[in-house]
């Protein structure tokens, strides 16, 4: 019989604590999401360069090394054309579409057709290399806006015609 005494005493103490830890539980993930939401405003992004100093930058912020690095990349693989340039360099723009703004990829599909029209392109070989002792500098470049950069390359191009 005392096993039964206090049996509804403890289950209302175990539904209270089941209460208290929902209770609870509501209001770290209301915390958790709050937190969640104001984080974007205020990230910092810390780059460490070398081991003895650091730097830090907001998420929007783009170095322009970064940028001059991109865009020599961009460039170099839509110049590669390592068999035919007829076939090689329609290829290459749709292989890198996803990098190219939907006006770069119209240019450059124009720029396709009048070459083909002069037949330009037909048993072409194009590499594209960087210069040595050539490369990023602070002059290489130009900020317009936040999303829009002048890159300045100093490349060397080997071309073949026919070869």
């Amino acid at each position: 019989m005392s096993r039964f005494r206090h049996a509804l005493s403890e289950r209302d103490n175990h539904i209270l604590t089941l209460r208290i830890t929902c209770v609870a539980l509501g209001i770290l993930a209301a915390l958790s999401m709050a937190g969640w939401m104001l984080a974007p405003r205020d990230l910092t992004v810390h780059v460490p360069p070398d081991l003895r100093s650091g730097s830090t930058q907001k998420w929007w912020e783009v170095p322009s090394s970064t940028v001059y690095s991109f865009g020599f990349y961009i460039f170099q693989q839509l110049n590669a054309w390592p068999k035919n340039g007829d076939s090689d360099y329609p290829a290459r723009i749709a292989q890198m579409s996803p990098y190219l703004t939907p006006g770069c990829q119209d240019f450059l599909n124009k720029d396709v057709k009048l070459r083909r029209t002069h037949d330009e392109l037909k048993d072409r070989v194009r590499m594209v290399y960087e210069i040595p002792m050539q490369g990023y500098n602070s002059n290489s470049v130009r900020e317009n806006s936040r999303d829009s950069w002048v890159v300045n390359l100093d490349l060397v191009a080997d071309e073949y015609y026919h070869a």
